[in-house]
Protein backbone atom coordinates (compact mmCIF):
# COMPACT_ATOMS: atom_id res chain seq x y z
CA UNK A 1 0.00 0.00 0.00
CA UNK A 2 1.30 3.32 -1.18
CA UNK A 3 1.83 6.40 1.80
CA UNK A 4 -1.37 7.53 3.13
CA UNK A 5 -0.69 11.07 1.55
CA UNK A 6 -0.19 9.27 -1.72
CA UNK A 7 -3.50 7.50 -1.73
CA UNK A 8 -5.72 10.52 -0.35
CA UNK A 9 -4.60 13.10 -3.04
CA UNK A 10 -5.25 10.53 -6.15
CA UNK A 11 -8.25 8.93 -4.67
CA UNK A 12 -9.72 12.59 -3.94
CA UNK A 13 -8.01 14.88 -6.07
CA UNK A 14 -6.69 13.00 -9.33
CA UNK A 15 -9.48 10.77 -9.66
CA UNK A 16 -13.14 11.32 -10.47
CA UNK A 17 -15.43 11.16 -7.40
CA UNK A 18 -19.02 11.87 -6.97
CA UNK A 19 -20.46 14.79 -5.45
CA UNK A 20 -20.38 12.65 -2.20
CA UNK A 21 -18.49 10.51 -0.10
CA UNK A 22 -19.16 7.46 1.72
CA UNK A 23 -17.62 5.45 4.69
CA UNK A 24 -18.08 2.77 2.05
CA UNK A 25 -16.15 4.41 -0.24
CA UNK A 26 -13.43 4.97 2.00
CA UNK A 27 -13.44 0.91 3.15
CA UNK A 28 -12.84 0.31 -0.57
CA UNK A 29 -9.95 2.03 -0.66
CA UNK A 30 -7.94 0.43 2.16
CA UNK A 31 -5.68 -2.18 1.89
CA UNK A 32 -3.74 -4.34 4.42
CA UNK A 33 -3.60 -1.54 6.81
CA UNK A 34 -7.44 -1.36 7.21
CA UNK A 35 -7.71 -0.15 10.92
CA UNK A 36 -4.40 2.20 10.77
CA UNK A 37 -6.10 4.37 7.45
CA UNK A 38 -9.49 4.58 8.12
CA UNK A 39 -8.69 5.58 11.53
CA UNK A 40 -6.13 8.34 10.61
CA UNK A 41 -8.79 9.55 8.04
CA UNK A 42 -11.61 9.91 9.96
CA UNK A 43 -10.07 11.79 13.02
CA UNK A 44 -8.00 14.27 10.42
CA UNK A 45 -11.30 16.76 9.90
CA UNK A 46 -11.59 16.70 13.84
CA UNK A 47 -7.99 17.31 14.58
CA UNK A 48 -7.49 20.14 12.12
CA UNK A 49 -7.13 23.75 14.02
CA UNK A 50 -10.45 24.59 12.39
CA UNK A 51 -14.00 23.49 13.38
CA UNK A 52 -15.50 20.45 11.91
CA UNK A 53 -19.49 21.06 13.12
CA UNK A 54 -21.53 18.18 12.73
CA UNK A 55 -18.72 15.35 11.70
CA UNK A 56 -17.22 14.93 15.29
CA UNK A 57 -20.11 12.68 16.75
CA UNK A 58 -20.66 10.48 13.57
CA UNK A 59 -16.90 10.04 13.03
CA UNK A 60 -16.38 9.42 16.36
CA UNK A 61 -19.25 6.76 16.09
CA UNK A 62 -17.37 5.01 13.56
CA UNK A 63 -13.85 5.45 15.36
CA UNK A 64 -15.13 3.76 18.45
CA UNK A 65 -16.60 0.76 16.07
CA UNK A 66 -13.14 0.64 15.21
CA UNK A 67 -11.29 0.91 18.31
CA UNK A 68 -13.74 -2.10 19.86
CA UNK A 69 -12.98 -4.61 16.89
CA UNK A 70 -9.30 -3.93 17.04
CA UNK A 71 -9.48 -4.83 20.78
CA UNK A 72 -10.86 -8.30 19.67
CA UNK A 73 -8.55 -8.84 17.18
CA UNK A 74 -10.86 -8.45 13.57
CA UNK A 75 -8.84 -8.28 11.07
CA UNK A 76 -11.36 -6.30 8.65
CA UNK A 77 -13.72 -4.18 10.03
CA UNK A 78 -17.27 -4.21 9.85
CA UNK A 79 -19.79 -1.36 9.82
CA UNK A 80 -23.73 -1.59 10.00
CA UNK A 81 -25.47 -0.25 6.57
CA UNK A 82 -26.32 3.37 8.52
CA UNK A 83 -22.61 4.01 9.21
CA UNK A 84 -21.61 2.82 5.94
CA UNK A 85 -23.98 5.15 3.91
CA UNK A 86 -22.68 7.73 6.16
CA UNK A 87 -21.86 10.86 3.67
CA UNK A 88 -19.67 13.78 3.45
CA UNK A 89 -19.49 16.36 0.54
CA UNK A 90 -16.22 15.69 -1.14
CA UNK A 91 -15.86 19.53 -1.63
CA UNK A 92 -15.54 19.41 2.22
CA UNK A 93 -13.42 16.12 2.47
CA UNK A 94 -11.17 18.20 -0.36
CA UNK A 95 -10.74 21.20 2.08
CA UNK A 96 -9.69 19.31 5.07
CA UNK A 97 -7.33 17.50 2.77
CA UNK A 98 -5.79 20.51 1.54
CA UNK A 99 -5.16 21.48 5.16
CA UNK A 100 -4.10 18.06 6.63
CA UNK A 101 -1.92 16.75 4.13
CA UNK A 102 1.14 18.92 4.84
CA UNK A 103 1.01 17.33 8.31
CA UNK A 104 0.44 14.08 6.95
CA UNK A 105 3.72 14.33 4.59
CA UNK A 106 6.01 15.97 7.73
CA UNK A 107 4.69 12.88 10.06
CA UNK A 108 5.89 10.17 6.97
CA UNK A 109 8.94 11.63 7.01
CA UNK A 110 9.87 10.30 10.37
CA UNK A 111 7.57 6.95 10.81
CA UNK A 112 8.94 3.84 9.95
CA UNK A 113 8.99 0.34 11.15
CA UNK A 114 10.33 0.28 14.90
CA UNK A 115 8.57 -1.18 18.18
CA UNK A 116 6.13 -2.65 15.80
CA UNK A 117 4.96 -5.51 18.61
CA UNK A 118 3.19 -2.56 19.86
CA UNK A 119 1.37 -2.41 16.57
CA UNK A 120 0.70 -6.26 15.61
CA UNK A 121 0.87 -7.96 19.10
CA UNK A 122 -2.72 -8.76 20.68
CA UNK A 123 -1.92 -7.31 23.51
CA UNK A 124 -0.73 -4.07 21.86
CA UNK A 125 -3.91 -3.75 19.86
CA UNK A 126 -5.99 -4.11 23.00
CA UNK A 127 -3.98 -0.90 24.05
CA UNK A 128 -4.24 0.85 21.18
CA UNK A 129 -7.85 -0.08 20.72
CA UNK A 130 -8.64 0.95 23.96
CA UNK A 131 -7.10 4.49 23.93
CA UNK A 132 -8.62 5.09 20.61
CA UNK A 133 -11.83 4.05 22.12
CA UNK A 134 -11.89 6.55 24.82
CA UNK A 135 -11.09 9.44 22.83
CA UNK A 136 -14.02 8.40 20.41
CA UNK A 137 -16.05 9.11 23.52
CA UNK A 138 -14.76 11.99 24.20
CA UNK A 139 -15.39 13.13 20.28
CA UNK A 140 -19.28 12.34 21.06
CA UNK A 141 -19.66 14.47 24.12
CA UNK A 142 -21.18 17.96 23.09
CA UNK A 143 -19.01 20.22 24.47
CA UNK A 144 -16.21 22.23 22.76
CA UNK A 145 -13.14 21.83 23.55
CA UNK A 146 -13.56 17.79 24.04
CA UNK A 147 -12.84 16.87 19.78
CA UNK A 148 -9.92 18.35 18.78
CA UNK A 149 -7.11 16.99 21.14
CA UNK A 150 -8.63 13.76 21.54
CA UNK A 151 -9.28 13.56 17.48
CA UNK A 152 -5.35 14.05 17.59
CA UNK A 153 -4.57 11.85 19.43
CA UNK A 154 -6.29 8.94 17.44
CA UNK A 155 -4.96 10.29 14.34
CA UNK A 156 -0.91 10.11 15.46
CA UNK A 157 -1.72 6.98 17.03
CA UNK A 158 -3.44 5.42 13.55
CA UNK A 159 -0.59 6.55 11.82
CA UNK A 160 1.86 4.91 14.30
CA UNK A 161 -0.51 1.53 13.58
CA UNK A 162 -0.72 2.58 9.90
CA UNK A 163 3.04 2.38 9.54
CA UNK A 164 4.16 -0.13 12.13
CA UNK A 165 5.80 2.38 13.84
CA UNK A 166 5.39 1.78 17.40
CA UNK A 167 7.61 4.91 18.84
CA UNK A 168 4.55 7.18 16.81
CA UNK A 169 2.10 5.06 18.99
CA UNK A 170 3.64 5.91 21.92
CA UNK A 171 3.16 9.66 20.99
CA UNK A 172 0.15 8.66 20.09
CA UNK A 173 -0.97 7.40 23.32
CA UNK A 174 0.53 10.45 24.79
CA UNK A 175 -1.39 12.60 23.07
CA UNK A 176 -4.51 10.59 24.25
CA UNK A 177 -3.50 10.93 27.73
CA UNK A 178 -3.19 14.79 27.44
CA UNK A 179 -6.92 15.13 25.68
CA UNK A 180 -8.67 12.56 28.09
CA UNK A 181 -7.01 14.77 31.37
CA UNK A 182 -8.07 18.15 29.07
CA UNK A 183 -12.21 16.17 28.40
CA UNK A 184 -12.19 15.13 32.60
CA UNK A 185 -11.37 19.05 33.47
CA UNK A 186 -13.59 20.00 31.00
CA UNK A 187 -16.68 17.89 32.56
CA UNK A 188 -15.92 18.21 36.33
CA UNK A 189 -14.28 22.19 36.18
CA UNK A 190 -16.52 23.53 33.11
CA UNK A 191 -15.31 24.56 29.60
CA UNK A 192 -14.73 28.59 30.93
CA UNK A 193 -12.37 27.60 33.69
CA UNK A 194 -10.26 25.32 31.68
CA UNK A 195 -10.23 27.99 29.02
CA UNK A 196 -8.85 30.61 31.69
CA UNK A 197 -6.51 27.80 32.96
CA UNK A 198 -4.94 27.28 29.22
CA UNK A 199 -4.69 31.09 28.47
CA UNK A 200 -2.81 31.80 31.52
CA UNK A 201 -0.54 29.13 30.31
CA UNK A 202 -0.29 30.64 26.98
CA UNK A 203 0.19 33.73 29.18
CA UNK A 204 3.11 32.43 30.72
CA UNK A 205 4.82 30.66 27.64
CA UNK A 206 4.61 33.52 25.79
CA UNK A 207 1.76 32.11 23.28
Amino acid sequence: MAKLSVELNRYFFQEERAEKVTLSDILNLTGERVFGFLLAVLSLPSALPIPAPGYSIPFGIAMFFLAIQLVVGRDRPWFPDKLLQGSMKLETVQKFLKMGLPWVKRIEKITKPRLAYLCTSIPGKIILGCAIALMSISMMIPIPGTNTLPAMGIFVTAFGLLEDDGLICIIGLFVCSLGLALTTSILVFGAVAVEKFINLIKGYVGV
